[in-house]
């Protein structure tokens, strides 16, 4: 744990990054350790640790086992979907890992060769990318059930050698069979895997090795059956341990690479300076590993510290209903979990006064993390006292990799500030710029931004694009990575992210950020979730407007629903003030989302101002947007 407090430690890593990722990385086993840590030759591009080498598997499993932790679980699955359970040890995990990356190198994958992952959430998706850490590949994790234009576009821009899917998802309520959208993903690829191994499900058997393909074909049990282990590879610290694609809405996906060395070295030092998580520990993250919250908070992370990792196959709610953390908190002594603000909005619309909590002893539970979503402060409120536990929100990106900015509960746990992630994490120099470039007061609005160079664990780049990356990233304030999001920071060096920039609305020459106009909607106590965009506007350019989810059995006919608009309103007025200008609120059944937990505002205005919507592939239930689109759309 920490041994320094989090101004010192921040100012070394902002100071004197060598000194401080220096002693960082001492926390990893190397097998040509670092000499150079910053590599600085060619900025705006940073590396970090060149010429070390380790191999990331390694430090996930082996190294644990070696020394004494074989006996303790490393995963447990828990599936609600299917009705089992099932513990890994390290051992266990191990002995899977190896023999499974052996039966990829007799399929031919060598380091740096990619394997594409289309898998639920399963113990072998975890194994499949510990296998290629453990080979040097390269793997691609793409969310399981995306639609096969979506998953062929991974495939032409990776490459991979080898394609591993799953027979089937599964849903509360359908079976998505994942087979045949594979299928049509690989007749639209130009480039075709020399292999594609498909790991059956009782749910929904899969046809494979019957159509005329230009691969081999194979059940995952019949690949593993006479597959020797193999031992780690090494690996640079700067060669890439995952790609990992942005559901990015038109052209060509952009690939977050990940680097080894950076990335072990981050993920390490976050897991108990900013979640407090030790050694032995339980961690629940519930998100997926097509995710960079899965990828970084259910497979690596907890596995490079040797804490104990919940593997969760379910939802927040339905499945079977919204007491569902609970009990997996309770049945696996979960010290800490991890999830979206979203997850948590949902359980307090469907069990408001936390009736179904108290049927369970969460008293395992210290403290629960949220990101993905702005953390609005009535969800904040309402999971603080219902859980009695600190509720902290850490903000980052998929290009990220770990938090920018979190309360360090291992660090130096701060005073929390609802609607805040609280401050910068060390390696972070979190900058708030103008339009023009420039640094503004504490209190104003701006970009945020990130001085490089960034920390290590961070993109270094575009999978095969710098100029790409250059341009999309590094080019509108030179110096600076460009997050996207807008915000402010406070007297006290809190950071506020306020929403996506394109999410700033300008109403009659005010620039008005769409998240205090939600903090406001959701500190209504009849609001479980809300959405606000802005629609073009002849007269003032743009106009606010909102939308809102009602918490279970809450009248909304008639007078009922009125009167709750009205109030809505008010309360955006008093807030925000008369220059918001908002002055529609619309009551809704459901607001459309990603499958991580995105409200996809973007889509809900294009929709309201006319145009033809851009719906991504990573849409939860589009019925939810087509039901809304008569509420949406001009007169509606």
């Amino acid at each position: 744990m920490a041994t320094q407090g989090y101004e010192a430690a921040y100012r070394e890593s902002i100071e004197h990054p060598d000194t401080f990722w220096r002693r960082a990385a001492e926390r990893i086993e190397w097998i040509t350790p670092p000499s150079t840590i910053l590599d600085d030759a060619n900025p705006p591009l940073y590396r970090w640790f060149t010429g070390a080498t380790l191999n990331t598997c390694f430090n996930a499993l082996d190294r644990h086992v070696r020394d004494g932790r074989g006996d303790q679980p490393a995963l447990i699955h828990d599936s609600p979907v299917t009705g089992t359970k099932q513990t890994l040890t390290y051992a266990d995990l191990l002995a899977r890992v190896s023999t499974f990356a052996g039966a990829l190198a007799s399929l031919g994958v060598e380091k740096g060769d990619r394997v594409v992952v289309y898998m639920p959430m399963v113990p072998e998706a975890v194994v499949a990318m510990l296998a290629c850490a453990r080979l040097g590949a390269v793997h691609s994790v793409v969310f399981g059930g995306f639609a096969p234009a979506e998953l062929a576009a991974r495939i032409e821009d990776a490459q991979p050698r080898v394609v591993l899917a799953a027979s089937c998802g599964i849903e509360p309520n359908r079976v998505v069979e994942y087979k045949p959208m594979l299928d049509a993903a690989l007749d639209r690829s130009s480039h075709k895997p020399e292999s594609v191994i498909v790991l059956q499900r009782e749910q929904a058997h899969a046809a494979v090795g019957e159509r005329d393909t230009d691969w081999e074909e194979m059940d995952w049990d019949e690949l593993v059956s006479d597959a020797e282990p193999a031992d780690c590879v090494e690996v640079a610290a700067t060669d890439p341990l995952y790609i990992l694609y942005t559901s990015g809405t038109t052209g060509r996906p952009k690939g977050i690479v990940r680097d080894n060395g950076g990335h072990a070295v981050a993920l390490r030092w976050s897991m108990d300076h900013i979640y407090g998580i030790d050694p032995g520990d339980v961690w629940f993250t519930a998100s997926d590993v097509g995710w960079v919250v899965g990828h970084s908070y259910i497979v690596y992370a907890p596995l490079l510290t040797g804490a104990t990792t919940v593997l969760y196959e379910g939802k927040p709610v339905g499945t079977p209903d919204a007491g569902a953390f609970w009990r997996v908190i309770a049945e696996h002594r979960v010290r800490a979990m991890f999830t979206a603000p979203t997850a948590y909005r949902a359980i307090k619309r469907d069990d408001p006064d936390g009736e179904l909590l108290r049927q369970h002893d969460i008293s395992s539970l210290e403290t629960v993390f949220l990101a993905g979503e702005r953390l609005d402060p009535d969800t904040y409120e309402w999971a603080s006292s219902m859980l009695g536990v600190p509720v902290v929100d850490n903000w980052w990106q998929t290009e990220t990799g770990w938090p920018i900015a979190a309360n360090l509960r291992g660090l130096e746990p701060m005073p929390i500030k609802a609607g805040s992630p609280s401050v910068p994490v060390p390696g972070y120099a979190v900058e708030i710029l103008d339009e023009t470039g420039s640094p503004v007061p504490a209190g104003q609005e701006g970009a945020i931004c990130l001085r490089l160079p960034m920390p290590p664990g961070t993109l270094p780049t575009l999978w095969g694009d710098d100029e790409r990356y250059v341009a999309g990233y590094l080019s509108a304030f030179p110096g600076y990575y460009l997050t996207g999001d807008g915000g402010f920071v406070d007297e006290d060096g809190y950071l506020y992210v306020m929403g996506r920039t394109d999410d700033v609305l300008n109403v009659a020459g005010h620039r008005l950020s769409t998240g205090s106009m939600e903090a406001a909607l959701a500190g209504h106590p009849d609001v479980a979730e809300c959405a606000v965009i802005g629609v073009a506007d002849e007269l003032k350019g743009q106009l606010p407007r909102g939308f809102v989810v009602l918490k279970g059995g809450i009248d909304a006919s008639g007078e009922a629903g009125e009167r709750i608009r009205a109030e809505l309103v008010k309360r955006v007025r008093d807030e925000v003030g008369a220059v918001a200008a908002l002055r529609q609120v619309d009551i809704v059944a459901g607001l459309p989302k990603t499958r991580s937990g995105k409200i996809l505002r973007r889509t809900m205005r294009e929709i309201a101002d006319g145009k033809t919507p851009t719906v991504p592939a990573t849409i939860e239930d589009a019925s939810v947007l087509d039901r809304l689109a008569p509420v949406l759309r001009p007169g509606g």
